[in-house]
């Protein structure tokens, strides 16, 4: 029998929630009867906050208190008040803006986690100058043998000057230490040393497939090779650089999630990526959460590494795991990003547009179809319509096998210049479309190959919202963009590139609040966690980030300065400073090489926490 203080605080709790209409409904009948047999007080509760919940029902609120890592309760101070119990720790938020922790559905964190700590990065620079003065820093504290590396994140549009560093200037501040500097999956730059470490002169010209060392007249690399389009030569190159030890790994991979509940992260889906062989190169990941040191719930996807060979990977994949393997914490998704070597095109928009394979139809569909049959969902790689059209075909003649339907969860990453058609299909397929910011970071190139007008819908994110189709804010962090998502956000909400382009109209700018859904509930669809996360709504997982500036009210130019001063997943708080600080977990061990770059430059942690 139900004691007399529980009855008294359930009918509180519905007074409550009539009197002041701002405490969420529950999300089902059988939810709320599980919540409503929940006893005793909650584990954590925030107060006089800005709760943006990202519930439609009811959007704003101001304390909320979690239970056994769920959401307990959602509405008003009073409404939580009878909660608070001798153990339940009390946050007050100070009138903060609290929103759901973020959720990025298209990055290659996993992979980021191995390297981190070894690259110097250049996402925030806003000038060669500065980019150039960093590289001289790193010089002076780089040990012999080691590389200086600046692997992707950035744009020459976002420098004031409107250009890269030149190999001059790079050989002029780095004589003596090998320097890779990796833009986009465009092409790469690699100073004198670099070339020499290497021996590029030596190398053929065609040193991968679809990839060029530059060469000047008398046979000698110059500093460039160029992917055209495929970025195999790009990937190759760095697997030619020092690793870290696998204990370095496991620490990097632990700061790089640190590093992503100080910017509001709290869930990724990983795309896997070049050199991301499964199971191998999660050995690493899968150690940090079977030891309960994860901070970021990660959803992964598997991704074959040689052409020729995917449909060997896939069924032996298919005998090893299966979709939504895992826990909340980790957990397997699925095939992609790359399903066939055939089937991918690349974004370089510099560059004209690359047609796929010829045999693309011959090589993939056997594919998609032992993934079909094995219940396994797809993520693809597309950027252009022209693969869009041919890629559907299969899918079409897949799902026509299937009863008219693909896996559940099977969905498009990119989709930049997809046609009405084109999204029209992929709605009757029930799909999914994760979309990133890359093309912000390359606006200027798309202009002069395709005109303004057609920038203007590059990608049609309001027309895939308006055909109902599930779209979830990502990336591609981090070798293309990155990964802060504030600068995505950004993107969403003003349609500016990170050089300031002024890039769509108010035909495909979301609101402010519409960017963070899509970066919160629409990025869970692509784990399989709809209505399970991604709101701040009893019975998700309380997941949350307390900002340090109201994202909702200040100039466009600052949102890309939002970051955390309180994350929590699952409400075990796992980043806090300044006036939370006494909430903060304890510091992790100190980055590891002792010479590396996030001591000097840093990363968003140290630009914004000092």
């Amino acid at each position: 029998m139900e004691n007399k203080k529980t009855n008294m605080q359930r009918r509180d709790f519905i007074k409550n929630t009539l009197a002041f209409g701002a405490s969420t409904l529950f999300m089902s009948s059988a939810l709320g009867r599980t919540l409503m047999n929940l006893e005793g007080d909650a584990d954590l509760v925030v107060r006089n906050a800005k709760v943006t919940t990202i519930n439609p029902k009811y959007p704003t609120a101001e304390a909320f208190a979690i239970k056994d890592g769920l959401y307990y309760r959602v509405g008003t101070n009073s409404a939580v008040s009878d909660l608070i119990g001798p153990n339940t720790k009390v946050i007050d938020a100070q009138k903060h803006r609290v929103i759901p922790g973020l959720n990025d559905s298209h990055t290659h964190g996993v992979r980021e986690g191995l390297h981190y700590g070894l690259e110097l990065r250049w996402d925030w620079v806003d000038s060669v100058e500065e980019a150039l003065a960093m590289l001289a820093e790193e010089v002076k504290h780089t040990p012999k043998g080691q590389w200086i590396r600046v692997v992707g994140g950035f744009s020459w549009e976002q420098f004031r000057e409107k250009r890269m560093p030149t190999l001059e200037e790079i050989n002029k501040v780095a004589p003596d230490h090998p320097v890779y500097i990796f833009y986009l999956y465009a092409y790469g730059m690699l100073n004198k040393k670099a070339i020499e470490v290497l021996d590029y002169d030596n190398a053929p010209i065609d040193l991968y497939h679809k990839g060029r060392i530059e060469k000047d007249k008398h046979g000698r690399a110059t500093g460039i090779i160029t992917a055209a389009p495929s970025g195999l030569i790009m990937y190759k190159t760095l697997t030619k650089l020092p690793t870290k030890s696998r204990d370095q790994q496991v620490l990097g991979t632990r700061h790089f999630m640190n590093e992503m509940n100080v910017l509001g992260l709290t869930s990724i889906s990983d795309a896997g990526g070049g050199g991301m062989q499964y199971p191998d190169a999660y050995d690493v990941i899968q150690d940090v959460h079977g030891k309960g040191l994860s901070t970021v719930r990660v959803g992964i996807h598997t991704f074959p590494q040689v052409g020729g060979r995917e449909y060997d990977d896939y069924k032996r994949w298919i005998g090893m795991i299966k979709p939504g393997q895992g826990d909340d914490m980790y957990k397997f998704i699925g095939g992609g990003e790359n399903i066939a070597w055939a089937a991918y095109d690349y974004e370089i928009f510099a560059q004209e547009r690359p047609n796929l394979e010829k045999n693309v139809k011959e090589v993939a569909t056997p594919i998609y179809k032992l993934l079909a049959e094995n219940n396994w969902p797809w993520r693809q790689h597309i950027t252009y319509n022209e693969s869009a059209e041919i890629l559907l075909d299969i899918y079409e003649e897949v799902a026509a096998g299937g009863g008219g339907k693909l896996p559940k969860g099977t969905f498009i990453d990119h989709g930049e210049t997809f046609s009405k058609r084109t999204l029209e299909r992929i709605a009757k397929l029930d799909m999914g479309i994760a979309v990133q910011n890359r093309i912000a970071y390359q606006a200027e190139d798309f202009v002069a190959r395709y005109g303004p007008a057609a920038l203007a819908q590059t990608p049609p994110i309001k027309k895939m919202l308006k055909m109902g189709i599930p779209v979830g804010g990502g990336t591609d962090a981090t070798r293309v963009s990155s990964y802060n998502p504030w600068y995505s956000i950004h993107w969403l909400a003003t349609g500016q590139s990170r050089g300031g382009r002024q890039m769509y109209g108010d035909d495909n700018i979301l609101t402010r609040e519409e960017a963070i859904r899509l970066w919160t509930v629409g990025s869970s669809w692509f784990t399989g966690d709809m209505g399970r996360k991604g709101a701040i709504q009893e019975g998700q997982l309380a997941d949350f980030t307390i900002l340090n500036q109201d994202v909702m009210e200040v100039p466009d130019a600052l949102i890309p300065r939002t970051h955390s001063k309180l994350t929590a997943v699952g409400g075990k708080i796992v980043h806090a400073y300044n006036e939370f600080q006494k909430f903060a977990p304890p510091a992790l061990p100190d980055v590891a090489p002792d010479w590396s770059p996030l001591y000097r430059t840093g990363d968003f942690r140290k630009l914004y926490l000092g």
